[in-house]
């Protein structure tokens, strides 16, 4: 009997710990949007935190034609069309002739959209700084191969 109540009391616990978990990747959640807002702010105080997505997704692929964005961010391409005509229109995206296609057209940042995304990667950075510098070596690399596992799929 008394096996079965340590069994239960384990099982109370791992429910606890495992709502714990829960709580903070909502917290993480809700400051990573928080975050996604206040970045697509920077890029242009007139943008919305999904057109971040999309300038975000340029600065790390490169120039693409407004489908492979769509499929790179998934979102609809009716809504990222609308998102890239605000884009260009604050002068963060151009568009030019796709050079092996003349009908179709490749997306780029501009030099403004550029310098905009390293100010916010610069400023993100510091946040990120702000929030560990107080953690030893061993905690950061506790806390990196915790995330690793979290995001890893089992086999």
């Amino acid at each position: 009997m008394t096996g079965l109540k340590q069994d239960r009391g384990d099982d109370d616990v791992r429910e606890q710990l495992l709502a714990s978990v829960g709580e903070q990747l909502g917290a993480l959640l809700s400051a990573a949007r928080a975050l996604t807002a206040a970045s697509a702010a920077q890029v242009h105080p007139d943008l919305q935190p999904a057109a971040f997505h999309i300038v975000r997704w340029l600065h790390a692929f490169g120039p693409a034609h407004a489908g492979a964005i769509a499929e790179g961010v998934a979102m609809d391409k009716s809504a990222v069309s609308r998102l890239i005509r605000d884009l260009k229109a604050v002068g963060i995206l151009r568009a030019a002739p796709d050079p092996e296609d003349r009908r179709a057209t490749i997306l780029s940042l501009t030099p403004l959209g550029e310098n905009r995304m390293k100010k916010v990667f610069e400023q993100k950075g510091q946040v990120f700084l702000q929030r560990t510098a107080h953690w030893r070596t061993e905690e950061l690399a506790t806390f990196a191969e915790l995330l690793r596992r979290f995001n890893t799929p089992p086999p």
